[in-house]
């Protein structure tokens, strides 16, 4: 088990950027994908971007491509969601999770969780 914790979240103007940061303590973070997802209100939890294990591979939802970036650093134990260009529609709790088979697509199972950061975006 890993214990994800995220920061960053934060109220921005559109247009605007963030840092969220996932600090991971625990099991070696070395082994896991990793993904952000985000849960608007009445809205599902959904993937917003992830990356396998050593970061070679990464993995967007079509809405945030271009503007998210997602990327890892594992001497820190940190994954890190970069957001430019923010709009309104990118409102909500945004999570991460680890994937124990080191994947970080939005299909593999997510085994942990953190508690989420709110990220708001409005003028």
């Amino acid at each position: 088990q890993v214990q994800l914790v995220e920061s960053g979240g934060g109220l921005v103007q559109p247009g605007g950027s963030l840092r969220l940061s996932c600090t991971a303590s625990g099991r070696a973070f070395t082994d896991y994908g990793a993904g952000w997802f985000r849960q608007a209100p009445g809205r599902e939890r959904d993937f917003v971007a992830g990356l396998s294990w050593n970061g070679a591979s990464t993995y967007y939802t079509n809405s945030v491509k271009g503007r998210f970036t997602i990327f890892r650093d594992n001497a820190k134990n940190i994954v890190y969601l970069q957001m430019n260009r923010l709009k309104p529609e990118d409102t909500a709790v945004y999570y991460c999770a680890a994937d124990r088979m080191g994947i970080g697509n939005s299909r593999v199972e997510y085994s942990d969780w953190g508690q989420g950061t709110q990220v708001i975006v409005s003028s």
